[in-house]
């Protein structure tokens, strides 16, 4: 039996990226691997972390190893954590990278363990250099790349970014698979009803953390539009704000729409996810700018239609006018978008088209890539 240490963040860590992780260590175990995750006792400095807590406040993932041992900001524990995994001898180190904070850190800590001569390290980047730019990104980034072996991307921009820091070492391109760790789907009236919606409305769903490049204010001015003005339809937006809340408070009482909206700012627990999309009618991403994205991955595991914009890899992840639209990165093309699927009755189409593309994202096909990029780099 192989042994894979996912070195990334976990229970009782939220968000997307520990989710995600724990759901691929579950198919690593149902492949026949031994898996522990490394994870972080302190994953941000507080002065850092733009939300309200960085805990969740879930039950614990069961049957999986979690030892919450990391500290990004503490050599010493990085000198500790390396030198363990130095004797504990993995087959492969897995490190999720979404952030050049975590490049010194995570980057220390590979160098020590793989000087085993034994351990391979195939991280799985989310991001090469953030949406959100800042002084040394490039020099944490290269630091952390150093001792990767290969690398496991879920886009094609993540890919070309990669490609800026090694022309060399092999990279798979897997699409993120499917978030299918938040239950099954809702019915619209059970949906509406937890909610306390009515269901003579038809409802958007803007869902996730609220942060500037995911463009939630392009959306309230697409639902500012007159067109959208006269609909029976309301925005709800689920998620909470990573800073900036005044700013987005003060369009939407500029713009009139208080009335269009339904706002859930705080943190939405796991057991909650399903009746949000449940609810919704069409999930709307409209990023500034992005790699992937993981709701779009919820949107198709509760079998939603989307609106995306045309950035990053979600041209490749939502077929315009199958599975949803992609659209320019503007306000009106946003509107054009909404209007076009209410008053047209596009509703059961894309639903067909978002079953159909359903099947190309399965968390077996990233097991599948960690084992080929395994045997490319023996």
């Amino acid at each position: 039996m192989k042994k894979v240490v996912l070195l990334t963040p976990a229970h009782p860590l939220r968000g997307g990226i520990a989710a995600s992780s724990e759901r691929f260590a579950k198919e690593l175990q149902a492949a026949g691997y031994e898996v522990v995750i490394y994870s972080f006792s302190l994953q941000y400095p507080g002065f850092l972390f733009p939300g309200k807590t960085q805990f969740s406040d879930d039950p614990p993932p069961p049957g999986l190893d979690i030892r919450t041992v990391v500290n990004s900001v503490n050599p010493l524990n990085w000198l500790k954590i390396g030198l363990e995994l130095r004797r504990l001898r993995p087959d492969v180190i897995v490190p999720r990278y979404w952030l050049p904070f975590m490049g010194p850190s995570l980057g220390t800590i590979l160098r020590l363990a793989k000087s085993n001569g034994h351990t391979k390290v195939i991280p799985i980047a989310d991001n090469i250099l953030p949406h959100e730019k800042r002084p040394g990104d490039r020099l944490f980034t290269r630091y952390f790349l150093k001792p990767a072996d290969g690398c496991i991307v879920m886009s094609r921009s993540v890919e070309e970014d990669f490609r800026l820091f090694s022309k060399t070492k092999p990279v798979a391109c897997i699409p993120h698979p499917i978030y299918d760790n938040y239950g099954e789907k809702v019915k619209r009236e059970s949906a509406l009803a937890h909610l306390g919606l009515s269901p003579e409305l038809r409802y958007l769903l803007f869902f996730g953390f609220i942060r500037e490049y995911k463009g939630l204010d392009l959306l309230l001015h697409a639902m500012a539009d007159e067109r959208i003005r006269a609909m029976n339809l309301q925005l709800i937006v689920a998620g909470e704000y990573y800073g900036n809340r005044e700013f987005y408070e003060k369009l939407i009482a500029d713009l009139g729409l208080e009335s269009k909206l339904i706002l859930k700012t705080d943190y939405i627990p796991s057991e909650e996810v399903k009746y949000y999309f449940g609810a919704a009618d069409l999930v709307v991403q409209p990023y500034k700018s992005a790699t992937q994205s993981g709701i779009s991955q919820m949107a198709y595991h509760f079998e939603k239609p989307m609106i995306v914009t045309a950035v990053g890899g979600l041209p490749e992840i939502v077929p315009n006018c199958k599975a949803g639209y992609v659209v320019p990165v503007k306000a009106g093309a946003i509107a054009d978008a909404i209007v076009d699927f209410f008053q047209n009755n596009k509703e059961a189409a894309l639903t067909r088209g978002v079953i159909d593309e359903k099947k190309r994202f399965s968390w077996r096909s990233m097991v599948e890539g960690l084992e080929q990029l395994q045997l490319k780099v023996r």
